[in-house]
């Protein structure tokens, strides 16, 4: 059975939240403190997903985002908050997480969302074996390692699975629905545009020389993004 933490204060919230998840054959486990976190996080249950609330009375959920990521880079993290402003949204994609859901929210978005994400986490049997070469960036997709010019990148799980599906489609343009369909959901709506622009934008800063002038992930447009291949 998968298992979740969940990081949340606010009982009614839990309530929902917990009869919601094992009703939908989920196993979650309660945190309503940073410490409880870390206390479940360092025992013996192997979580598959996280649910952090932002906000909590010893810290914050970018805080145990933060310590996870130390440790692992793959379990699929998604945060509940109140506010849906660009900084918190930078904050959270900076600390590792995948996706963000603002509150109030809908139980089956939510959802939606976790389905999406445990799918993503895991790699096709061609993947498991594969190293893809694209002009001078390399991914080893059963390291789940990204190199430019035989330097590793430092990306998040959400920025990995991004650059994948670009790479994969080299020198193509690709849909920012298909992207959306791809990476969290059919319902694309579920991560709007403002999102995957931070994350566009936050692999610029990390793969270009220039990220205001880039010469490998290329805005279509109207339509999408492109990786273009660059010859080194």
């Amino acid at each position: 059975m998968t298992r979740i933490l969940l990081l949340e204060d606010d009982e009614s919230l839990i309530d929902g939240l917990k009869y919601t998840l094992e009703k939908n054959g989920f196993s979650p486990d309660i945190a309503r403190t940073t410490a409880q976190a870390r206390s479940l996080l360092e025992g013996d249950v192997s979580y598959d997903l996280l649910l952090l609330d932002v906000t909590l009375p010893d810290g914050t959920g970018f805080d145990i985002c933060t310590h996870v990521r130390k440790k692992d880079s793959r379990t699929p993290i998604i945060f509940l908050t109140a506010s849906d402003e660009e900084i918190n949204i930078i904050r959270g994609l900076d600390s590792g997480g995948d996706d963000y859901i603002t509150k109030p929210f809908k139980l089956g978005e939510l959802l939606s969302r976790i389905r999406a994400l445990l799918r993503r986490a895991g790699l096709s049997p061609r993947e498991e074996t594969a190293v893809l070469h694209c002009g001078d960036l390399s991914i080893d997709f059963l390291q789940s390692r990204v190199s430019l010019k035989n330097q590793a990148l430092d990306l998040t799980a959400a920025e990995y699975r991004l650059l994948s599906l670009l790479v994969r489609n080299a020198n193509q343009v690709v849909s920012r629905s298909r992207i959306l369909d791809e990476l969290w959901d059919s319902g694309g709506s579920f991560v709007d545009d403002n999102t995957l622009s931070v994350y566009i934008r936050r692999l610029r800063e990390k793969i270009e020389t220039d990220p205001s002038r880039p010469l490998h992930l290329i805005t279509i447009r109207g339509f999408g993004y492109q990786w273009k291949e660059v010859k080194p």
